[in-house]
Formats: C-alpha cells, sequence, structure tokens
C-alpha cells in the first residue's frame, strides 16, 4: 500500500490531514485518488472508529493514467518505487504505482454498499463494526460485504464466537480470525438476512455500544474489557450485558433452538498462575482471563448442534451439485447424439 501522505520528504513533521489539504489546495482534482485509510487501531481503539490517515490509491491504471496527477506521483515515485524495485514478483516491481493487493473483489463486492463490516484479524475481543465503503482499509482487518444489523447480530453474538474461536488460531492469548476457517465453514442462521428480530436486536446493540464508547471515550477493545470485567457493575455495562444477550436469543430463536436457555456468568477462559515477572525479574499480580459467557456445557451444546448443522449443509450441497452435474454432462450427451441435434455431427 501506498504510506500515509505525511511521510514525504519534503514535510516530515505535517500530519496527514494538513499534507492532504495541502495537495488539495495545490490541485483540487487529488481529492480523486486520496482516500481515508483505515487499520486495526482506529477500529479498536477509536470510540468512533474515526479514520486519521490517509492513502495514494489509483487503483488498476495504467502508468501513463496515474500521471494524470503528477503531484502524487511524485509522492509514490519517491517512497513506493525504490522499495518496489527490491521485491521479487513482477508485478510488483513493474506496477509499482499500484497497490500490491488490490483486492478487486473485495471492493467490487462492497461497491453498491454505503458500508461493510469489519473485525481485527487479531484482537482480544470478538467484535465487528460497521465502516463506510469509500476508505481503503489495512491488511489487518477483515471486511465483510454486510450492511444490515441482522447480519452484525449473527456475527457478534456468541454462536458464530465459539465457533470462530473453536476453528480460528491465536497469537498468545489473543483470537486470530481468519475468514477460511472461521467465516466461511460458520453454518449461519436461517434466513438471517431478512430475520426482523435480529435486526432489531442487533440494531438496539449496535447503537447503545456505540453512544457508549463516544460517552467514555473509549474504543472496542477497552469497552469489552469492561463488559468482562467482573467486578464492573456500572448500569451502562450491565445494560450493554442484557442487549447482547437479547441478541443471542434472537440469533437462537432463528436457528429454532428455543430449547436452549442460556444464562451468562462470568467465568476464566482457562486456568493460570496468580503470578507473573515483570521485565526487571519482580512479581506482579496476572490480570485473569474472565469472560462474561455461557457455561461450557450451553457453548458445547450449542457447537455441536453449529457442527451438526454444517455436516447437514454440506452433504445438501455435495448432493445439489451432484445433481446439477449429472443433469448438464446428460444435456451434453443428448446434444452430441446425431440422431438428436440433426446436424450429422458430433461436435456440436
Amino acid at each position: 500500500m501506498h504510506g500515509p501522505l505525511c511521510k514525504r520528504k519534503h514535510n516530515p513533521e505535517a500530519t496527514p490531514l494538513a499534507e492532504m489539504n495541502r495537495l488539495l489546495a495545490e490541485d483540487p482534482r487529488n481529492k480523486e485518488r486520496i482516500f481515508p485509510y483505515v487499520g486495526g487501531e482506529e477500529v479498536n481503539d477509536s470510540p468512533t472508529h474515526a479514520h486519521r490517515r490517509y492513502v495514494i490509491n489509483f487503483g488498476g491504471m495504467t502508468e501513463t493514467e496515474a500521471r494524470r496527477w503528477p503531484d502524487l506521483m511524485a509522492i509514490v515515485e519517491a517512497k513506493v518505487r525504490p522499495e518496489r524495485a527490491k521485491v521479487k514478483r513482477d508485478a510488483h516491481r513493474e506496477r509499482w504505482w499500484q497497490y500490491g493487493d488490490k483486492r478487486p473483489a473485495l471492493y467490487a463486492g462492497i461497491r453498491s454498499l454505503a458500508r461493510a463490516l469489519v473485525n481485527c484479524q487479531v484482537s482480544p475481543h470478538l467484535s465487528f463494526a460497521f465502516q463506510p465503503t469509500t476508505r481503503v482499509f489495512a491488511h489487518t482487518l477483515n471486511v465483510f460485504a454486510i450492511s444490515t444489523f441482522s447480519g452484525l447480530a449473527a456475527l457478534q453474538s456468541r454462536p458464530h464466537e465459539y465457533w470462530a474461536r473453536f476453528f480460528g488460531s491465536s497469537m498468545k492469548d489473543d483470537l486470530r480470525y481468519t475468514p477460511s476457517d472461521c467465516f466461511e465453514t460458520f453454518p449461519s442462521p436461517p434466513g438471517w438476512e431478512t430475520d426482523a428480530s435480529m435486526e432489531e436486536s442487533g440494531r438496539a446493540y449496535y447503537d447503545f455500544r456505540a453512544a457508549l464508547m463516544v460517552r467514555n471515550n473509549e474504543g472496542l477493545t477497552r469497552t469489552h474489557n469492561r463488559f468482562h470485567g467482573p467486578d464492573n457493575h456500572e448500569p451502562d455495562v450491565v445494560e450493554l450485558r442484557r442487549l447482547h444477550d437479547a441478541m443471542d436469543r434472537a440469533v437462537l430463536d432463528t436457528y429454532g433452538w428455543t430449547d436452549i436457555q442460556p444464562k451468562c456468568e462470568f467465568l476464566l477462559d482457562y486456568e493460570e498462575e496468580d503470578e507473573s515477572e515483570d521485565d526487571g525479574g519482580r512479581k506482579q499480580a496476572k490480570k485473569k482471563p474472565w469472560r462474561y459467557r455461557w457455561p461450557d456445557e450451553i457453548r458445547d451444546e450449542v457447537l455441536a448442534r453449529l457442527l451438526a448443522l454444517n455436516q447437514e449443509r454440506a452433504k445438501e450441497e455435495a448432493l445439489a451439485g451432484a445433481a446439477a452435474g449429472a443433469s448438464t454432462f446428460k444435456a451434453k450427451k443428448r446434444k452430441s447424439k446425431p440422431e438428436e441435434s440433426g446436424s450429422g455431427s458430433l461436435f456440436q
């Protein structure tokens, strides 16, 4: 990716906003190729997920087309081209003014949406937020072509979190969320796209959480730290827990699992020693891995049902694929017969 604008050599002290404003003052057309840049810091640490960085993006333009913005090309040529000259991949060296990984399928998928769901690839808590699709997303984020609150409810719910923690990997104590393992395999609630209860509960949870983060001037990580703190009984935090429980209830009902009646408790994710050593070898109290969650037996029951549903859907897809393949094969065979094609040729 092309780095933040503030790193241009001529003015290393300029802020991203000041540098962007200077470039727009020099040529208003530069606005066409300067975009807000969002990464994990903005999503997890900012109370409003606000962007604070900008990048130059020429998309799939040729070099000749990109040089229609000479001020921006000068920055990219000075900052990016020398580094690209060192890489092994021919396409990256030869098309140095373009992003190394443009992700055209991703941006094509979200182009028609005003916003999309994102989450950090590595984070202590599984948390999703909406972002405008006009931004450029860092490689540290997962982006989903989902703009509804019902979609937020499905992914932010505990059934999906337990699925992600079961199939995902970890980095230290943090969850590493990879879409191929955690999202693409997840058997989503049937009809979630149009489920009114999921839409309503997802909206209530998201709007309250957004307002809470602004009031406390805290991002997702700190908000979820308080959410899972057993000693935190602040009314706003208690209400956020209630809204999350209501969202989970809507998701379970959409699956048809009305017989599961979970009640969250403050439970340790795992047992560990009470003390650790700091860099100086001094003993210090270790933070306990508390989480406001379902008891293990409820979690395991939901996971078992999700696994069974996943297998059931896989079988249905396999049968449907086999049937479609057989129909196509038969159609081709029928067409290839001279007496059916009426042409006297086997090559139709």
